[in-house]
This record gives C-alpha cells, structure tokens and sequence, in this order.
C-alpha cells in the first residue's frame, strides 16, 4: 500500500495565539481598551511554549511591532501589569558593556518555566466604581423668574405680539 503523497509536502499550519474563552470572559479583558490586548496579543506571539517568565519585550520592539509611538506602548504595558496579566520578571537595564537589555515577561493566565503555577491575578480584578459625591450647590429654594415677581408686585404684564 502506497504512502499518501500529501503528507511529505505538508509542512505544517504553523504558529498561532491561543486566546482561552475564560480569559475573555473575565472583567479585566472586557473592560480593556484595544491598545493593551493588541501588546498582550504580541507579548503572547512571543511565547513558544517552554519560555514563560523569559519573554523579552522592549518598548522600541512593541511600539515597533504595534505601529505606536514608545510612550503609549509604555502606558499599555503598565495597564496590562495593573490588570495582573502580565508580570516583569527582570527590569530593563544596562549590560556589562554598556548596551541595554530589554525587560523580561511573564503571561500570568501560564505556569512559569520555573514551574511556579500561574496566578492569574486578573480573574479577580474589578473595576474601581466612582460614587457620586453629595458636594454639589444646593438648590435656592426661592427661584428668581418674572412671574414670581409679578404675583408678588401684583402688577399685570401686556404682551405685544402675535396670539
């Protein structure tokens, strides 16, 4: 029986990101603005399996990556560090010979590679919810109008005009 001919070309489908429906069925996804799922999507494409808690990630390579400006990458890292689902395992820094190392990742939602289990933190995130303050200007509670006036004065007012 002859092999089938297909099977030798196929190489493969190739990689793809693994978004779970119980991460995006948590508080902290749904309420998230697209900028921060678009690098946590990035910082995902980067994880291959066995490296997490060894994610390398600069702010250059995200802006870059994104097609964003570094400042407004670095706000959605700190959005997605708030939220618990990433974690910095190693802050950027300069080497030995003076060349900068980039800040190492972790996914919170995975176990890291030094089989620590994962925390997911952001399972139990919830929004802050603002309550309305009682400060506000009361009311007076005589209004100033025309008519009020007139009752008082007793006065009548003429009206030019069409009816």
């Amino acid at each position: 029986m002859a092999g089938k001919p297909y099977k030798g070309q196929k190489k493969g489908a190739g990689r793809f990101v693994q978004l779970p429906e119980w991460l995006q069925a948590s508080e902290a996804w749904a309420t998230m603005k697209p900028g921060p799922r678009s690098l946590y999507i990035e910082l995902k494409r980067r994880f291959y399996g066995s490296n997490n808690g060894r994610i390398i990630l600069s702010h250059r390579d995200a802006a870059k990556a994104l097609n964003m400006n570094r400042n407004t990458v670095g706000r959605w890292f700190q959005e997605l560090q708030d939220r618990g689902f990433i974690r910095m395992t190693q802050a950027s820094h300069l080497g030995p010979s003076g060349i900068g190392k980039a800040s190492i990742w972790a996914l919170d939602e995975l176990p890291t590679d030094d089989l620590k289990p994962a925390r997911k933190a952001f399972m139990s995130w919830s929004e802050k919810q603002n309550p309305r303050h009682k400060n506000r200007t009361p009311r007076p509670k005589k209004q100033d109008s025309q008519q009020s006036e007139q009752e008082e004065t007793g006065a009548t007012v003429l009206k030019f005009g069409t009816p």
